[in-house]
């Protein structure tokens, strides 16, 4: 880490700290992940899931690690420096973010995860905080969590924070995947539309009953497994119908509803993929093209 000046510490985390750097030499901006677990061999850094995600993975859309350090038993991984991320680009605000920008962020998004789910991994912690952002440009950041789509179940270990959490992982299925990752780009649409979380439950309980205030309560047709699953664990849904998502979004277009309805179905295998979501009328919008008003 010598060829590396630290300016300030960006964040602190349950695994590590995130530092703004610059390198000596050439003056680069870059940030640093500095990891709190002691490695005592560079096969057992090797061996990190996240370093196997990011070392498979090259797409403008995700976040480009440029090297990995070990030094005195410490992990160190180099990344490009972005501004800021999503969540602090959005607290601060009064004002909801225009749809062009939303439709800007989110369709950056989905390339960088479409991308991901190709390469064989879904991500597992989609939330404001781990989309980096600088201008325009939006990238997938933060991948401690990263699982291979073809692994085997139980995915019984800790997945992304409460809020955009996927009712099949509240329901803690053994079975969960990539559409979970779908489900959070969702409640991160509608966030930035409202400037408030969609589901900001105090406890996985809490969450489903207020997925189930917008979704209705889901029956055999609607999801079938997710019932199967719910009796398992003696969860008992509560009885609700459910409220028009225009409702709740009041400003957005009709293209942008249609595309957040289809990526919070109650049935993961009915969600579009990332690269379905992408061919959807609000992502083809043109310039020129006006989006239709619900209100």
């Amino acid at each position: 880490m010598d060829r590396y000046r630290v300016i300030k510490q960006l964040g602190d985390g349950t695994y590590g700290e995130v530092l703004k750097a610059s390198n000596k030499a050439t003056g680069e901006i870059v940030a640093v992940k500095r990891m709190k677990r002691k490695y005592r061999s560079w096969e057992e850094c090797i061996a990190l899931k996240e370093v196997k995600v990011l070392r498979k993975m090259k797409h403008p859309n995700i976040v480009r690690l440029k090297e990995v350090i070990k030094e005195n038993d410490i992990l160190y991984f180099v990344f490009e420096f972005l501004d800021q991320n999503l969540y602090e680009l959005s607290k601060n605000r009064r004002k909801a973010f225009p749809e062009c920008a939303i439709r800007n962020y989110m369709f950056h998004v989905l390339q960088g995860l479409s991308y991901m789910h190709k390469c064989g991994y879904y991500h597992r912690d989609i939330k404001p905080e781990n989309i980096l952002v600088c201008g325009d440009i939006a990238k997938v950041a933060d991948f401690g969590l990263a699982k291979e789509i073809h692994s085997r179940p139980p995915q019984t270990d800790y997945v992304s924070t409460r809020w955009y959490r996927a009712p099949e992982v509240l329901l803690r299925s053994p079975s969960y995947n990539a559409p979970i990752d779908v489900w959070a780009v969702g409640c991160m649409m509608v966030e930035l539309m409202m400037l408030r979380p969609l589901f900001p439950g105090s406890s996985e309980a809490d969450v489903l009953f207020k997925i189930c205030t917008v979704l209705g309560t889901p029956t055999a047709e609607t999801w079938r497994d997710g019932i199967k699953q719910a009796s398992m664990i003696n969860y008992r849904f509560p009885k609700l119908s459910p409220a028009p998502l225009q409702s709740i979004v009041q400003h957005a277009s009709q293209e942008s509803l249609a595309v957040i309805a289809d990526m919070l179905l109650w049935d993961p295998s009915q969600r579009p993929t990332c690269s379905e979501c992408l061919q959807y009328p609000f992502f083809r919008l043109r310039y020129g093209q006006t989006p239709t008003s619900t209100s």
